[in-house]
């Protein structure tokens, strides 16, 4: 099989002919589809998130064909960034699994969907809603899962601020709108593309992430990975508000004076996802009409497209198709 394969930090991914792999007990052999691209990527390139065992084909938003022993295809799934936990550890034991001191996680500890094929546990294999095609079902397997986590960390807040409009806030900005909330996107200073990307979804307010919403936020979710966001996003905030840092990985959080976290205001991360969170965002999806934008590259295309999610080339999200 063809597959793009990660060798090193700060090196380019390789185009290299692979075996097909073979799937161990519990796994399922997955012909892919499609496969989105994630900031999380760059940061696996960059050696912010570190890769311990290279080579690696990266890629963890995977629709794929589950192929029986006789080469048949069978059901459509997603594959997303959790790949494996133990199941026994305290956390998995008490519906956290997300932190799993022993997870593994695709396209970083398991081979990814940066190529034709690939093998994935079956435990973390879900059924995909009919009505989105591959392309559009992709995003929604990283990109979708942890947006609708952040937002549950963000309770019931009405005024809801984005900072970062990409893939994941350009999902999570429908799903927001369903629900009844106000949101109010922030973007890098003189991103009109995007700022008018939010405006089209319905963002009541649009603007860089250094001015001040019109009104107070009652939550806020922090999608770039730029540290110097949240004492700026706390700012923005309504007494009792929340912030949440949605990433992987962000820079530093430079200090900042007390105030801004007074009056009850809240500072807290995301980790990863859980089975329930991937179970109710694909029922939400189709339910709250999300439609996913994406640029389609090749497979052999996936420097590229990694190059364009870092200069940010694109609105919505990118996805890869073997």
């Amino acid at each position: 099989m063809r597959a793009m394969v990660f060798e090193a930090v700060g090196k380019p991914l390789r185009a290299l002919e692979r075996p097909i792999p073979s799937p161990e007990q519990g796994q399922l052999l997955l012909r892919v589809e499609a496969c989105g691209v994630c900031r999380t990527d760059l940061h696996l390139l960059d050696g912010e998130v570190e890769i311990a065992e290279p080579p690696r084909i990266l890629g963890h938003q995977i629709v794929g064909r589950i192929l029986d022993q006789n080469g048949e295809e069978g059901d459509r799934v997603g594959v997303p960034w959790l790949g494996w936990t133990c199941g026994e550890c305290v956390y998995c034991r008490s519906g956290r699994e997300n932190l799993c001191p022993r997870a593994r996680f695709t396209g970083r500890d398991i081979d990814g969907g940066m190529a034709e094929y690939t093998v994935a546990d079956e435990r973390y294999c879900f059924a995909l809603p009919e009505q989105y095609p591959n392309e559009q079902a992709a995003p929604l397997l990283c990109a979708g899962l942890i947006g609708y986590r952040a937002l549950r960390m963000c309770g019931e807040a009405g005024r809801l601020g984005l900072y970062g409009f990409g893939a994941a806030a350009h999902i999570l900005i429908q799903v927001a709108r369903h629900q009844g909330r106000e949101v109010f996107a922030f973007t890098r200073a003189g991103d009109e593309k995007a700022q008018s990307f939010a405006l089209e979804l319905g963002a009541t307010w649009a603007g860089s992430s250094e001015q001040a919403p019109p009104e107070p936020l009652e939550a806020a979710i922090i999608f770039a990975p730029v540290g110097e966001l949240v004492p700026l996003a706390l700012k923005a905030l309504a007494p009792g508000g929340t912030v949440v840092c949605g990433g992987i990985h962000m820079s530093d959080i430079p200090s900042f004076p007390y105030s801004c976290l007074w009056e009850e205001r809240s500072l807290r991360s995301v980790a990863n996802l859980t089975r329930l969170d991937a179970k109710e965002m694909l029922e939400l999806a189709p339910a709250a009409g999300v439609h996913t934008k994406v640029s389609r590259y090749e497979l052999g295309d996936a420097n590229r497209a990694l190059d364009d999610l870092r200069n940010g080339r694109f609105t919505g999200a990118a996805v890869i198709v073997p």
